[in-house]
């Protein structure tokens, strides 16, 4: 099958990062794709694999205080998702889910990064409410102090993992005073008053779920960072993050690519390959260089982070943007192409139909992000 591979030659990787590529190549085409008649296990299992693989290891800080390395974190994040988008799934949930404590935590809250890093515990990131997707500072979940204690009272909804995470970094509210008011928290999911309220299910079934808080009781060494902080260590932590969600875009389009190519060589139309159509061929280059731009954009922002760049907002949303919106685009055209077997349940460029659209919306709506680069652009000029 068509596999370009061009892109690691440039600039912007070491050749730690092309050893790593060619060493996850080889463990995909051993290990995926993996059986999901049922999700919660397949997610289960990922992670331990993944952990005692090893692969869980560019996930989060190791103790040795190195930051993490955003363009290891692309580099899986798009191979996995060229092959399962459920793998890219549980080891990009493992990254997002301890994000926070690798970030901002203590000696002694990074004591989970351990159990993480292995695929013993799975993580979560608790962020989004019913009222407050885009819009962080809007969170009410409320988080009141109690002595040594906080009393976390409220809902957070469409938790990736939620049901089988067993850590939850939970941002609350401490203070009435919008984005400056919130705080983030470390909750157990064994926690008195911590509940699954709802399973929730999607076009691309993998684990969410609506979280009831009651009367939730944490000691304040829970807490990550100062109290206030919560809204900033959120956005460090997407700052990060959110260029990895550009290359499990970049890893669909990839291999919605790829199956393109193969379909077009193999069939035939009026006696001819359809290749040989030069209006094909104009899809198939559409294709290739929204593919090439993506990569460019995904790994630009890596490279910046990677680089030393305190904040890299721009380019990552410019990635995540990008990426995802135009991997919808030659996902569609890899559909068209295949004709009626596009759309058969089950088959490749079918799942990878469902598989991308969630992925315009979490970490920043595609317009959120168009907002967010048209403020950058104002302040830059200022």
């Amino acid at each position: 099958m068509y596999r370009d591979q061009s892109f690691l030659d440039w600039p912007f990787f070491e050749d730690k990062h092309r050893l790593l590529a060619a060493e996850l190549e080889s463990w995909c085409q051993q290990n995926l794709p993996v059986d999901h008649s049922d999700v919660d296990a397949a997610c289960i299992d990922l992670v331990a694999k993944l952990g005692s693989d090893g692969w869980l290891q560019h996930s989060a800080i190791d103790g040795s205080g190195q930051p993490l390395d955003v363009r290891s974190l692309c580099l899986i994040r798009e191979t996995l998702a060229r092959y399962d988008a459920l793998a890219d799934f549980a080891f990009a949930m493992q990254g997002l889910g301890t994000g926070a404590i690798s970030l901002f935590g203590t000696v002694d809250q990074q004591q989970w990064l351990q159990q993480t890093r292995a695929g013993m515990t799975l993580s979560a990131f608790a962020l989004t409410e019913a009222q407050s997707g885009s819009d962080v500072a809007n969170i009410t979940l409320s988080a009141i102090r109690d002595g040594d204690d906080y009393l976390l009272n409220g809902e957070k909804t469409w938790i990736s993992n939620g049901g089988i995470a067993g850590l939850y970094c939970v941002f609350a509210r401490t203070a009435d005073t919008g984005a400056k008011g919130l705080s983030a928290f470390i909750v157990s999911a064994d926690t008195e008053g911590f509940s699954i309220a709802e399973r929730l299910h999607t076009i691309a079934p993998h684990p969410l779920a609506r979280l009831k808080f009651d009367n939730v009781r944490i000691g304040a060494s829970n807490r990550i960072g100062a109290e206030g902080e919560g809204f900033k260590i959120a956005m460090s932590v997407l700052d990060v993050f959110r260029s990895t969600v550009g290359a499990a875009a970049l890893g669909f389009a990839r291999r919605a690519l790829a199956e393109s190519v193969a379909r077009v060589k193999s069939r035939e139309l009026f006696g001819n390959p359809l290749i040989e159509l030069q209006m094909v061929q104009g899809h198939i280059a559409d294709m290739a260089l929204d593919v090439d731009a993506a990569a460019l954009l995904v790994y630009r922002a890596a490279w910046t982070k990677d680089s030393g760049a305190s904040r890299v907002t721009r380019e990552a949303a410019m990635a995540k943007l990008y990426a995802t919106d135009n991997a919808q685009k030659v996902i569609d055209a890899a559909v068209q192409l295949h004709g009626g077997d596009g759309v058969r349940s089950g088959t490749v460029v079918e799942t990878l139909y469902r598989d991308i659209r969630a992925l315009r919306i979490y970490e920043g709506a595609s317009d959120v992000q168009k907002i967010i680069i048209a403020r950058q652009v104002i302040i830059s000029s200022e």
